[in-house]
């Protein structure tokens, strides 16, 4: 009966989240503070409901119950115990379930931490999280329910758990991008309640921004995670492969990273507000897009959830009335929030907005390399497919001006700055920055790369531009400690975002251009030569897993006859299905990974091994992390700790013991609180 219950559960989350689209907006717009209040006991029931459900199809995993279609169709009683658990989330239909429960927490999150708002914008944010809520939870009832039976003859044992997904990454990565993928629908509601009230001033912009970080945070980390996991996970010695599935995911965080940097004008100036909601407005609706994509068989990937017509037409027309009733609402709202200041090319202001450009051109081109094989694929024009080489051309072009814009940008002021001031500001950090990349390639390799050069340049401006900067604010206090007190976290928080991304750049340029990959024939006990390292095979041994049996080689590594590593590649059989898996061997390093794949067996004594040196390949993840990080350090500033508006809590409490009386006097003093 559990699965049933599970069923229930979520037919209850349905009802509550339908409550909770229709009670508090309605109440926002008459008055009646007890149905505004209301969305924080809905919120919290959907979440309740949801949790259950979720819980339930866990037990069901863990318990083998293969009666369930979708326990039997991604899972196997030979599968260890924590892999049962996190098949939750292994296929398209308890993914969904995951995702609404994201959703559910995030509204959640909203209803706890969001107490300072004026109640009726905090009834209309979690209206629209609610009417979100309802699509999808609606979608999985109609079309992906986890919990139908398969009756009366269910299988014996399960398909199992696809083998790429039997991995540590699987656990972490899954449930971290989906809490940034879908934490761009609270930025979503926020926007619309700022339309639909009329109010979007640097109030609105604090509120809001502390939730556009977290959610990017999140996203962040989620795509770093799936970033690394395929590294080492699928034996091709890359970290992105622009499949259409990774830039479902990449395309919201590049109008996130958009969103963020245009949040942080409005909030300090008051400017591009219609610019920013417009952001907020398309970074919801490109992860809407994902879902479409991922989940309607539109496009082919190994990633890919389902290929499913029938839920590509519920999820293409739940797109399609979300992004036209918004747009219509932006149309006709955007007008009275108008911007109403000004300011000079010269000013951080002006980089902001170029690099907010910058970002959603960038996401405009990976839509268009995404979307054009499948448009001429229903035009019936013939199958293509858009390569590495597009997305790298203009992405090379593109963050180029972006790191070029960032060094400047932060170090200029708000509104305007003086020429003279600004050349003494970016002298420094750009000779040196110059310096650097010219010197080091030459010291890198023997043969000299101006890719490198301009690389080297690129990267080390935005880090030196960063330290530069917060040496100039500090140099004039008492002591340097006493500088960066009075420094706040978010600048912090800038800084260490700058230095990621700096870092991160350099990472993927300086991988890229010197990464070594060789194909060998390794014979048992015959060393090969590859660039500047011997590699020997000296054993290949079977080994025996719970769900599988496999190979495993050793392989020594030598750099001027001195061992440096002795690697350990596997490749597995899976009993379920008879998938075979490469198990990668990685060295890892700060400065260099050596990486070895083994692949074939060609006779008795040798096997063909893909190896790759990878230099400074983790300084790409390292990066991501330090740009998470700067986020979140961000979030911390003080100006968005929460307070209590006492106004709005006893008018609800004297509202309630009278009957629901007129409120409108007290939600006008509620939307003055601070700041």
């Amino acid at each position: 009966m559990l699965p049933e219950y599970g069923h229930l559960a979520l037919i209850m989350a349905l009802l509550l989240s339908l409550c909770l689209s229709i009670i508090p907006m309605a109440g926002s717009y008459n008055g009646k503070l007890v149905w505004m209040a209301s969305a924080r006991s809905l919120s919290t029931g959907m979440f309740v409901f949801v949790a259950i459900s979720i819980v339930l199809l866990g037990v069901s995993f863990y318990q083998d119950d293969f009666t369930v279609a979708y326990v039997a169709n991604h899972s196997n009683s030979l599968l260890p115990v924590v892999y049962k658990i996190c098949a939750v989330w292994g296929g398209h239909e308890g993914s969904m379930l995951l995702w609404v429960l994201m959703l559910a927490g995030w509204t959640l999150a909203v209803t706890i931490f969001s107490r300072e708002l004026p109640l009726d914008f905090q009834a209309r944010v979690l209206s629209v999280l609610g009417m979100v809520s309802f699509g999808f939870i609606l979608f999985i009832l109609l079309t992906s329910n986890p919990f139908d039976r398969i009756l009366p003859l269910p299988p014996v044992d399960g398909a199992d758990l696809n083998p790429f997904l039997q991995d540590p990454g699987f656990i972490f990565h899954p449930p971290m991008l989906y809490m940034g993928y879908v934490g761009f629908a609270v930025i979503f509601a926020f926007s619309i309640a700022a339309l639909l009230s009329g109010r979007l001033d640097s109030a609105w912009a604090r509120w809001c921004r502390p939730w556009g970080n977290l959610a990017w945070c999140f996203l962040t980390l989620g795509l770093t995670l799936g970033s690394w996991w395929a590294y080492y996970e699928l034996g091709w010695g890359g970290w992105w492969f622009w499949d259409p599935v990774e830039n479902a995911a990449f395309m919201p965080w590049l109008v996130g990273t958009a969103f963020i940097h245009n949040l942080a004008v409005s909030e300090k100036r008051g400017l591009f507000k219609n610019w920013t909601l417009f952001l907020a407005i398309f970074g919801f609706s490109l992860s809407l897009l994902g879902t479409l994509l991922v989940r309607s068989g539109l496009l082919t990937s190994v990633h890919a959830f389902a290929s499913d017509p029938s839920r590509g037409v519920f999820i293409g027309a739940f797109l399609f009335i979300v992004i036209l009733a918004s747009l219509i609402l932006f149309a006709m709202r955007a007008p009275l929030v108008k911007s109403k200041t000004g300011f000079a090319l010269l000013s951080r202001d002006a980089f902001l907005l170029l690099n907010s450009v910058v970002f959603i051109v960038s996401a405009s081109i990976v839509l268009l390399g995404t979307l054009y094989p499948v448009v001429l694929l229903l035009l019936g024009l013939g199958a293509v497919s858009v390569g590495e080489p597009y997305f790298n051309i203009f992405f090379s072009i593109l963050m180029s001006i972006a790191a070029i814009a960032t060094g400047i940008g932060m170090v200029l002021n708000w509104k305007k700055t003086e020429a003279k001031r600004m050349r003494d500001w970016v002298k420094s950090p750009a000779l040196y920055a110059l310096w650097l990349g010219t010197a080091l390639p030459g010291m890198i390799a023997d043969e000299y790369s101006w890719a490198a050069a301009v690389s080297i340049a690129l990267g080390s401006w935005v880090i030196l531009s960063c330290l530069f900067d917060l040496v100039r604010k500090t140099r004039n206090a008492a002591s340097v400690w006493i500088g960066m007190g009075k420094l706040t976290a978010t600048y912090y928080g800038m800084i260490v975002a700058h230095i990621g991304f700096g870092i991160c750049l350099l990472g993927v340029c300086l991988d890229t251009i010197y990464d070594d990959q060789r194909d060998l024939r390794l014979e048992l006990g015959k060393p090969a030569f590859a660039g500047h390292l011997e590699y020997e095979l000296v054993d290949v041994s079977r080994v025996r897993g719970p769900n599988y049996n496999g190979e495993r080689a050793e392989v020594i590594v030598r750099k001027d006859g001195e061992t440096i590593s002795i690697l350990h590649p596997e490749k597995r059989a899976y009993f379920s299905g008879g998938n075979i898996m490469s198990e990668v061997a990685i060295d890892p390093g700060f400065f260099y990974d050596i990486y070895i794949a083994l692949g074939e067996k060609l006779d008795n004594t040798s096997w063909s091994m893909r190896i790759h040196y990878k230099p400074v390949v983790r300084w790409i993840w390292f990066g991501a992390v330090f740009m998470a990080l700067g986020g979140l350090i961000a979030i911390t500033d003080k100006r968005y700790k929460r307070k209590k508006t006492v106004a709005v809590k006893n008018a609800v409490g004297e509202d309630a013991k009278a009957g629901d009386a007129d409120a409108k006097p007290i939600l006008a003093t509620a939307k003055q609180q601070p700041e």
